[in-house]
């Protein structure tokens, strides 16, 4: 792993040192999303409540700049002030290249129609079967690991060859014994394991930023 990558995890257990017995499942989760990304393929994160907010915090870090610069390629950038010269050169100032990412919580009424419609518990799931493709990664996110929206949405990602990675309690619940890797917050009570989360994720998104838009690319 490149050093400035791996530099990310080295400053968040200095900030965090309880974190430290889960460097090895925070680097495990990147390689699994940094290879996901290599093959143009997604991430797709659920989960609810505070995990809800962090499902859409998350994809906002991967779909837009968080701490590095991503301009739109040189190429693409004169492809857009071809079709239009004003708003091209607009756009072509103010785009920046994502990693794509969906909150499988920010589609209401979708989800509120399937949870009417159908089945309360498997509007995750719905929605993985739907944008899910092969090689994609779901991250569900589950203080307690046993969530049974995000559990239902492992066994769809598992049937369609997508690696699920979990971000959970110390305990990391039934979602620790299906996941790829799970990281689990050395916290039990659940606010506690929410104020773990956010700089773990942080981390992990930076990770990913600086490996596919740092200076060395």
């Amino acid at each position: 792993m490149q050093e400035r990558v791996l530099k990310h995890v080295d400053t968040l257990i200095e900030r965090y040192p309880e974190l430290d017995e889960c460097r090895d499942s925070i680097i495990n989760a990147y390689e699994i999303m940094k290879d996901c990304y290599k093959t143009d393929n997604k991430i797709l994160i659920a989960g609810n409540g505070g995990s809800a907010a962090d499902a859409e915090h998350i994809a906002g870090e991967l779909m837009k700049r968080f701490m590095t610069a991503r301009p739109v390629p040189p190429e693409f950038a004169e492809k857009l002030k071809s079709i239009d010269p004003v708003r091209g050169e607009n756009l072509s100032n103010n785009l920046e290249r994502s990693l794509m990412a969906i909150p499988l919580v920010a589609h209401e009424a979708l989800t509120t129609a399937y949870i009417n419609d159908v089945d309360g518990l498997g509007v995750f799931a719905q929605q993985l079967y739907g944008f899910g493709r092969s090689g994609d990664v779901f991250l569900g996110i589950s203080t307690s690991g046993n969530s049974k929206n995000v559990m239902s949405a492992t066994v769809v990602a598992r049937a369609l060859g997508i690696k699920v990675i979990g971000l959970t309690g110390k305990s990391g619940g039934e979602l620790a014994t299906v996941a790829d890797v799970t990281i689990k917050v050395p916290e039990t009570e659940t606010y506690k394991i929410q104020e773990l989360h956010l700089p773990v994720y942080h981390c992990l998104c930076m990770m990913l930023e600086d490996r596919f838009f740092g200076s060395e690319g």
